[in-house]
């Protein structure tokens, strides 16, 4: 049996770290909840000014701005700080987690918990506690289900795409740019009715980067809504198959990665 004692006791500190100096820890939670909130605003300008967006009304949008923000605060919360890579890499000290007897990826995710977004994730849940509340929805076991897997699978994928761009940063270390595009572009393009977009960049966020399978295709099963050609209703049941994919490509790219580092003296 696997012995998570040292996962245990790095996090324990790391936690203890972050809230030992509580303005700063404080300010950082407020900054977040900041972030949060004005996303929320978008929502809430765009639906003053229009009654319908990509086929989706006020309380649709919601329960997808909800979904896919609970879903990527959670993952970032747990390994967003794999963007910090690079920073590793450059100063040489990434060699340090090569030699220690742990898996390399284990000791990232363990490296750090960063608890000041839980300003962020407080408003996702908020906002996905009234979507629930004010959405058309008929309640069933099914519909509980859908919900339980999109937050854990929708959570997965992101850190799938998270994991992915860790391990991409090991060839293009000043390339940060290009793996946010996948990260917090994905995390921008899932909480929009994804109808709003044209079908190349719809099937892209599908079929390639599947951030539509965190929020909009659940909500639209959740609401019982048709869905269209590119995005059937019942597509969403497949929500933990792509997250299961997610992992296998982000396995690969943080793999290759991994092997591709030489170490700081070349």
């Amino acid at each position: 049996m696997a012995d998570f004692t040292p996962y245990r006791v790095v996090l324990r500190s790391r936690m203890r770290a972050q809230l030992q100096y509580r303005t700063s820890f404080v300010t950082d939670v407020v900054g977040t909840l900041g972030v949060g909130l004005t996303e929320l605003a978008e929502v809430l300008v765009i639906f003053h000014n229009v009654d319908v967006l990509g086929g989706l009304d006020f309380s649709a949008a919601l329960l997808v701005f909800a979904l896919s923000n609970v879903c990527f605060s959670v993952a970032d919360m747990l390994v967003g700080h794999l963007d910090q890579l690079p920073t590793y890499i450059r100063a040489g000290t990434i060699d340090a987690f090569y030699v220690r007897p742990l898996p390399l990826l284990a000791q990232f995710m363990a490296s750090d918990i960063s608890l000041r977004r839980i300003g962020r994730l407080s408003v996702a849940l908020g906002a996905l506690g009234v979507a629930l509340s004010i959405g058309d929805i008929a309640w069933s076991a099914a519909t509980v289900a859908i919900i339980v897997l999109t937050l854990v699978s929708g959570t997965a994928i992101f850190a799938a795409l998270f994991t992915a761009a860790g391990g991409l940063q090991f060839y293009v270390v000043d390339g940060a740019e290009l793996t946010n595009a996948f990260t917090y572009g994905g995390a921008y393009a899932a909480q929009q009715p994804q109808r709003v977009f044209p079908d190349l960049l719809r099937i892209f966020w599908t079929f390639v980067v599947p951030t539509a399978f965190i929020a909009y295709l659940p909500a639209v099963a959740i609401l019982d809504l048709p869905g269209d050609h590119l995005a059937p209703s019942w597509l969403a049941w497949f929500t933990p198959l792509a997250a299961v994919l997610a992992w296998l490509l982000a396995a690969g790219c943080w793999r290759a990665g991994t092997r591709h580092y030489q170490g700081a003296g070349g």
